[in-house]
């Protein structure tokens, strides 16, 4: 006679298991906290775009990689990176398969919300000297006030040189900001709406207060720091209308609790896949299908332009990847295989009402599949197949890779995009993957080391398939 099914034993067979830090991966946990230690290191010092697309480069030579030259013949195992105006960056593995079999993509983007200087950004008023900004990216106004501000970029001087610029993360650097109205006259800005308590033309970064001597001349605190400028960069005014030169909040990123199990820092949108999507790559040997990892600039505002993920640099590099084995570009992408690496919203305790428990990822809980964002009527969104979903789950659990679903909030909360829909639109089977993020967007967001390293896993455990 059969054994009777308890209902103990038919929950474990037939329900899943809700999204919940209830697994805990000790056996992981040294690797954990190392992989955490290199990640903290690539944050600090990708605080932009160029900057984690140029650490990405250096730690690519350091593991082989040559630049792509489409004249040559490839083989299994070699590596090869190409940059795209000093922003967007592909990495490559060639595997053992015919490149017809289709590649693997793990394409995450390196740019974060910031103020970014305006074109004419130094002005005087009162005493003061500022930079006039433009916010960069959705972002929260008034969490950008009081926040110590460190200050990269590139200026392009008169005579064609590229001045690079870095200044308020080191030790002895000053550092910016913008500065907040007392609380003892915030009456009226207090009843205002929080997003139009501090306006986007407020937001302008006190950069000094001593002029240049005490004549008659005006503008003498401007003059005093463009002087300071000129000594230190070469640059004049004329040079800030050639210039790309974001503030960012300064300072290293760090353990979070008593017990080290988070990070928090600046920029972890989306630095946090991009790094693993990296690692993951650079460990590659002889994979079976080709493995590409793509980080791009521009998806906070819509990743248009040549810098983002809607233009031909994706597509061209695997046209003339092709064509090094006498195939064509639409051939590999069809059969292609794409992880869009991009974190979702970690439940948060303190606003429960914001999210749908049931399908909120979790902090601790593993790296999120995600299987459509959008907003609201999954607007802007590539909605990853069944079939898709069905394949991604049986990667990730041969590789005991501990991962969760999770969608962005309530359907009627807000929303957002992510790349995925324009890797789809090229004909490859794309779905969001990537790691939850507490107070995203703000300038310090915090994430779990668990989520990070499983990130790293799931992305090896996809381009390194079989």
């Amino acid at each position: 006679m059969p054994k009777k099914e308890t209902a103990k034993d038919l929950k474990k067979t037939l329900l899943s298991k809700s999204n919940q830090s209830t697994y805990f991966p000790k056996k992981d946990l040294d690797a954990i906290h190392e992989y955490s230690e290199g990640y903290k290191t690539f944050l600090g010092i990708a605080k932009t775009e160029r900057k984690a697309v140029s650490e990405a480069v250096r730690l690519a030579k350091e593991n082989g990689f040559k630049v792509f030259d489409p004249s040559k013949q490839y083989k299994a195992g070699d590596k090869v990176y190409l940059v795209n105006r000093d922003k967007p960056l592909v990495l490559a593995v060639i595997g053992t398969k015919a490149i017809t079999d289709g590649v693997s993509f793990a394409v995450a983007h390196v740019d974060s919300p910031r103020l970014d200087l305006k074109p004419n950004p130094l002005y005087e008023k009162d005493g003061f000297a500022y930079f006039d900004t433009h916010y960069y990216g959705g972002i929260k106004k008034y969490q950008w006030t009081t926040t110590p501000l460190a200050l990269y970029g590139v200026v392009v001087r008169k005579d064609g040189t590229t001045i690079d610029v870095a200044i308020g993360d080191t030790e002895d650097d000053p550092k910016f900001v913008v500065t907040e109205l007392l609380i003892h006259l915030s009456g009226d800005m207090m009843a205002k709406k929080a997003s139009e308590a501090v306006e986007g033309e407020r937001l302008d970064i006190l950069v000094g207060s001593h002029p240049f001597d005490d004549s008659e001349e005006s503008d003498l605190i401007k003059l005093n720091i463009m002087k300071i400028l000129h000594e230190k960069y070469g640059i004049t005014e004329d040079d800030f209308r050639c210039a790309e030169l974001e503030a960012v909040p300064a300072g290293k990123p760090c353990d979070i609790g008593f017990d080290r199990s988070m990070v928090g820092g600046y920029g972890h949108d989306d630095r946090v896949c991009a790094y693993p999507a990296l690692t993951a790559l650079l460990a590659l040997k002889k994979p079976a299908y080709t493995a590409v990892t793509v980080l791009t600039d521009k998806e906070e505002v819509g990743s248009a332009g040549v810098s983002g993920m809607q233009s031909a640099f994706v597509p061209n590099f695997i046209n003339d990847l092709a064509a090094c084995f006498d195939a064509k570009g639409y051939q590999v992408l069809s059969k292609s295989l794409c992880l869009s690496a991009d974190v979702n919203a970690g439940f948060d305790p303190l606003y429960p009402e914001n999210y749908e428990r049931r399908n909120s990822s979790v902090l601790g809980g593993g790296v999120c599949l995600t299987k459509y964002t959008g907003a609201r009527g999954k607007s802007g969104t590539s909605d990853a197949s069944a079939e898709l979903m069905g394949k991604l789950r049986t990667i990730m659990e041969k590789d005991d890779v501990l991962w969760q679903i999770g969608e962005l909030g309530k359907v009627d909360g807000g929303g957002g995009g992510t790349i995925a829909q324009f890797m789809a639109n090229l004909d490859v089977d794309t779905v969001d993957l990537g790691v939850p993020v507490l107070s995203m967007h703000a300038p310090f967001e915090v994430i779990s080391k668990i989520d990070v390293y499983m990130a790293h896993k799931a992305f090896y455990a996809l381009l390194n398939r079989k």
